[in-house]
């Protein structure tokens, strides 16, 4: 069985050997025929999605105890992966959700690295630069570039270890390997979601 966690700007497909990123198009164009079961945050997709006779949308089927409404399926599913732990989703927005003993316990978000850069620019022109990884967190920037890497990397690790309280620390997403590259304790997996998935459908507590 295929599984599909459909998002604003990509499917990402997971075949049980590796995650495909594909566009909106394409994945409908090479995939519209074969049997496989999504999650999806895109509701402009959802009448064309319900013509696809092999695709069947089981976002209903992701129960996490104790999350809220409006949380995001691709949340829920993440946090389903495993029974304890802070989760966090590094894309188009960073997520950071805490688990405990299967029970949800709260979360937040963050813009994503890339909406944090633009956020700069659009204050000043002197402001638009590129995203060092590399800067070093334990001494001062002394430079604009390293100032401003500085102070979203800094910012969001320090929230992040905050509310962390010695719990495994699982990083997925786009940005996901880049930004667990500043943590000590950060598992990075892009199958995360596709395990929630699978606990979720099986009953699994993990």
């Amino acid at each position: 069985m295929l599984y599909a966690d459909i998002g604003n700007t990509r499917i990402h497909i997971y075949n049980g050997k590796e995650v495909i990123h594909l566009t909106h198009k394409e994945a409908i164009e090479q995939y519209a025929n074969q049997k496989l079961q999504y999650i999806t945050v895109k509701h402009q997709l959802k009448e064309q999605l319900k013509g696809l006779e092999n695709w069947a949308d089981i976002s209903s089927k992701m129960i996490l105890k104790n999350s809220y409404d409006t949380m995001g399926i691709d949340r829920r599913a993440l946090c389903l992966s495993h029974r304890n732990g802070i989760f966090v989703s590094a894309g188009s927005a960073i997520t950071v959700d805490v688990v405990e003993e299967g029970i949800y316990q709260g979360g937040f978000l963050l813009p994503g690295l890339k909406a944090y850069i633009n956020a700069y620019g659009a204050i000043s022109p002197a402001l638009q630069t590129a995203l060092n990884g590399e800067v070093d967190l334990n001494r001062l920037p002394r430079t604009t570039k390293d100032g401003i890497s500085y102070g979203i990397i800094a910012s969001i690790k320090s929230l992040i270890e905050k509310h962390q309280s010695g719990k495994q620390l699982y990083i997925s997403g786009g940005d996901g390997e880049f930004l667990s590259s500043f943590f000590e304790n950060a598992l990075f997996d892009e199958t995360l979601i596709f395990q929630g998935i699978k606990n979720a459908l099986k009953g699994s507590r993990c």
